[in-house]
């Protein structure tokens, strides 16, 4: 049977246009197809931005209409309005028959492990839930602790704790992948406080202040269900044992489990380090390493919006780059409009950046990572393993960009103009840099970064320039190192039952395990290993 929904493309107005303006246009469409609009239901689907024409800046948007009478519209019918039937793909629950022990453990709270433990816990698993790191609001002492004293908590920092990592960061839930737990993920973080504007804009973002507020309330939900949240609580150690089920020691005790899935993020290397060398299968994959460019957010509004800049119902302008012309690819990954550098090391002696924005995106400056591809090729194995010398690759970078910003955690920066002419020396003047409150160093980024990254790094910053004006201005801040784009290592698990290779109740899960790259792909996979695990064990109880 055809779907009751339609979506209804191809509509563009212009930027001073209300949402009223673009369901009345869906509408007009939908009566050249014989069906009264006074029938259906009409809702924004999707609303993107169309800069191509700075002097004539669109928005493109698709219309969701929703009625009984559109069973019967053919798909030529349809067709001629720009529209078609939705065929939703529903997300499916099944619980399997298997007795599980005792509760699966979870182990992380960024957005893999805390998708799965909502999952479970609604589903009468009671799953207990724990992370290395403090709940949202001891984060975020800790956090501003460590911006102004310089003092590390190096359990509890922007890399560890509940929300994980992306919990400071721009909130960014843009996603290349194609899969019906999408949806499930957006409605899920709407229904906890999220806007509802993330359910249609093209590039949707929560913000770091919402973000943290919607991570509490899924935390308060999972232990209203049944399921335990124990933070400051670190696995150090995992047995199987011979009834199958599992011993994992951790930080506040032993715990016996019946299952476990493994999402700690893609900073837990002393993890990684255990699971190597208990013969884990664990390879090294691909990562990037580069810097964070800042731009005043006015520069990149009139580069890319013209006369258009600062209209209000553009927001901030954001862009994504990239150029694999040259012998390595060169992107830039995770701009935060009106945003700030971060301070987001989380081993002491090493530094490390990222970016981080809050919902209203005001502040003056722009800023995004630019950074290089590198390979497993590039890593020197470390007692046999290349894992352990991806971790070493990031941990040297780190380690320099530390020593080069003077200790105490000031961070290393180059002018664009110093940077790309190889020299150095000049000092900040129109644009400031935004980390730590200015708490920077001037260096010589060749002293950090292997040649090959700093030659690639040069490349891609001028060919950027090209293609956005203005991108390689002089006195633009780079600030460095971004070495957390990605885990460095991936789990191996097995791709039918989610678990990992020779170990039947472990399952690897999200950005940490090498399966995602972002707030909403972890989130999926979260997802598509709880189903996993419940498609196999039946519940410790009904709900």
């Amino acid at each position: 049977m055809k779907s009751n929904k339609v979506l209804i493309s191809g509509i563009r107005v212009s930027v001073d246009s209300d949402e009223d303006t673009i369901l009345k246009k869906a509408q007009e469409k939908m009566k050249r197809t014989g069906i009264s609009s006074s029938t259906l239901h009409f809702r924004l689907y999707k609303k993107s931005i169309d800069a191509r024409r700075r002097d004539d800046i669109r928005f493109e948007c698709t219309v969701l209409a929703e009625g009984e009478r559109l069973t019967s519209l053919s798909k030529e019918r349809l067709s001629a309005v720009d529209a078609k039937h939705l065929e939703e793909e529903e997300m499916i629950l099944n619980c399997g028959t298997q007795t599980l022990e005792a509760s699966p453990m979870i182990v992380g709270m960024g957005p893999a492990g805390l998708f799965a433990a909502l999952l479970l816990a609604r589903q009468g698993y009671a799953p207990i839930l724990i992370d290395r790191g403090g709940s949202v609001d001891e984060r975020a002492e800790d956090v501003r602790r460590f911006a102004e004293t310089g003092c590390l908590n190096t359990e509890s920092n922007i890399q560890f704790g509940a929300g994980g990592a992306g919990t400071f960061s721009d909130g960014k839930l843009i996603t290349r992948i194609s899969d019906p737990r999408c949806s499930f993920v957006l409605n899920t973080l709407v229904n906890f406080g999220a806007p509802s504007e993330v359910l249609y804009k093209a590039k949707p973002h929560i913000g770091t202040d919402l973000l943290r507020q919607v991570v509490s309330k899924i935390l308060e939900e999972i232990k209203n269900l049944g399921g335990s949240v124990l933070y400051h609580c670190r696995m150090t150690a995992v047995d199987e044992l011979s009834d199958g089920t599992l011993k994992i020691n951790t930080t506040k005790g032993i715990f016996r489990c019946g299952a476990l899935i493994l999402a700690p993020g893609h900073s837990a290397r002393d993890t990684y380090t255990y699971l190597i060398k208990n013969n884990f299968a664990i390879e090294a994959k691909p990562i990037s390493v580069g810097v964070r460019v800042e731009h005043l957010q006015q520069d990149i509004d009139d580069a890319l919006y013209g006369r258009f800049a600062g209209h209000p119902n553009l927001g901030p302008a954001e862009y994504a780059l990239s150029d694999t012309r040259g012998e390595r690819g060169v992107y830039t990954f995770c701009m935060c409009p009106g945003g700030e550098v971060v301070a987001a090391a989380s081993e002491e002696g090493h530094l490390v950046v990222n970016g981080m924005s809050y919902h209203a995106r005001d502040l003056s400056n722009a800023n995004s990572a630019v950074a290089v591809s590198v390979t497993p090729t590039d890593f020197e194995a470390i007692d046999g393993s290349l894992a352990l010398g991806a971790i070493a690759f990031q941990r040297k970078i780190e380690r320099m960009a530390f020593l080069s910003g003077g200790g105490d955690y000031y961070a290393p920066i180059m002018t664009m103009g110093d940077f790309l002419s190889e020299t150095r020396g000049t000092s900040p003047s129109r644009i400031l840099p935004s980390y730590r409150g200015g708490k920077v160093t001037l260096a010589d980024f060749d002293e950090i970064f292997p040649s090959y990254v700093a030659k690639s790094l040069r490349y891609g910053l001028s060919s950027f320039g090209k293609k956005l004006g203005g991108y390689d201005v002089k006195d633009a801040i780079l600030t460095a190192a971004e070495t957390r784009t990605s885990a460095p290592i991936r789990i191996l698990r097995d791709r039918e039952a989610m678990t990992a290779i020779g170990h039947s109740r472990i399952y690897p899960a999200g950005e940490g395990a090498g399966y995602a790259g972002g707030i909403t792909s972890a989130a999926v996979d979260g997802i598509r290993v709880a189903q996993a695990l419940m498609e196999r064990f039946a519940p410790l109880k009904k709900v």
